[in-house]
């Protein structure tokens, strides 16, 4: 005899709790009459949006910034996740002003390799160079702690290789703070963010979460957040198939991810309280610009909060360059705030 079983539950009603009864209903409709090629295009655009296609390798050291001196540092993020960093004292002598640095997906705390051609030239051929960022800040004064998100650089894999866009990230954003609260040295400093993209995304909802774990935070530098319906849906009409977004988030959930509205930073970037200065490739090619960053700006809290637009170009990339090649808004801001 065949072997039967009786769920308790549907896969409609699972999914419909995910997506929204409006939104399941269009994606399974999509699904019955989208052509072999697009629905193909589809799953390659939702495998991007929930799991990093490549590990960027960390490629460069501080010591490619004029920073000899460097610790490799490891902390748990709150719920275990290994998490692999750098402390990188200031060269001018140790100070007592610390700034903590994370990063965007799909890349490490040093970059991003896309000049090294396959597999990373399929995103961008750019190298990105954040140790450019750190020598600067370096130079300036302030101590460093840099740090890979789970699944990303040399730290631990979590969930699934799934890259949350801050939604499981913000984990790690916790256990930096928890890393310096508890450090004999680092607690006694004075500290500012320096969170990208992604990590920007994870601040929010980690003060969000945890606003206890944030009341000494003097400032917070979040260049480069973006929302993902924004992204999304600029990839989508880029490769032609931008009508098929619910059957987009359909297919993210089914690879264990988040839809796309899940994971907006519009809903945590409340949270943010502190002095705050947020930059923006204002052509973006890939997002909605500047509709979606002044949507989340404008969500920002703070008081004191700036928004740099980033002109002359459209490649989101160079957006994620601009301070490594002109510092000075950057360094003027930490040192408004820390010094």
């Amino acid at each position: 005899m065949a072997f039967e079983k009786t769920l308790s539950y549907s896969l409609d009603n699972t999914l419909k709790g995910r997506m929204g009864e409006e939104s399941y209903k269009k994606a399974v409709e999509q699904q019955k009459t989208i052509s072999e090629q697009d629905y193909a295009t589809v799953r390659y655009l939702a495998e991007f949006a929930v799991r990093p296609m490549f590990r960027t390798p960390v490629h460069k050291t501080p010591a490619d910034g004029g920073m000899e001196q460097w610790e490799d540092v490891y902390f748990p993020s709150s719920d275990g996740t290994p998490l692999e960093g750098w402390y990188i004292p200031s060269v001018q002598g140790e100070s007592n002003k610390l700034i903590i640095i994370n990063h965007p997906m799909p890349m490490s705390r040093s970059g991003f390799s896309g000049h090294l051609g396959e597999p990373f030239s399929a995103v961008d051929t750019l190298e990105i160079d954040f140790v450019a960022h750190m020598g600067h800040l370096s130079r300036a004064g302030y101590n460093i702690l840099a740090y890979d998100l789970r699944n990303h650089g040399n730290s631990g894999t979590a969930n699934g290789g799934i890259c949350g866009i801050g939604r499981y990230e913000w984990r790690d954003v916790v256990g930096a703070q928890l890393y310096v609260k508890h450090h004999p040295k680092l607690a006694k400093m004075k500290v500012g963010l320096y969170n990208r993209c992604t990590g920007g995304n994870a601040a929010y909802e980690a003060m969000y979460r945890h606003p206890e774990l944030f009341e000494d935070i003097l400032c917070f530098f979040g260049p480069m957040t973006v929302s993902m319906t924004a992204l999304m849906n600029s990839f989508a009409g880029l490769l032609g198939v931008d009508s098929y977004m619910e059957l987009m988030d359909l297919e993210q959930l089914k690879l264990g991810g988040f839809t796309n509205g899940e994971m907006h930073p519009q809903n945590y970037a409340h949270a943010v309280k502190v002095p705050y200065f947020m930059a923006e490739v204002f052509d973006d090619i890939w997002t909605d610009n500047p509709k979606d960053a002044q949507e989340i700006f404008d969500n920002i809290s703070s008081k004191e909060k700036e928004l740099f637009w980033i002109k002359g170009t459209n490649r989101r990339f160079d957006g994620y360059n601009y301070f490594g090649l002109y510092p000075e808004k950057m360094l003027a801001f930490f040192d408004n705030y820390l010094k």
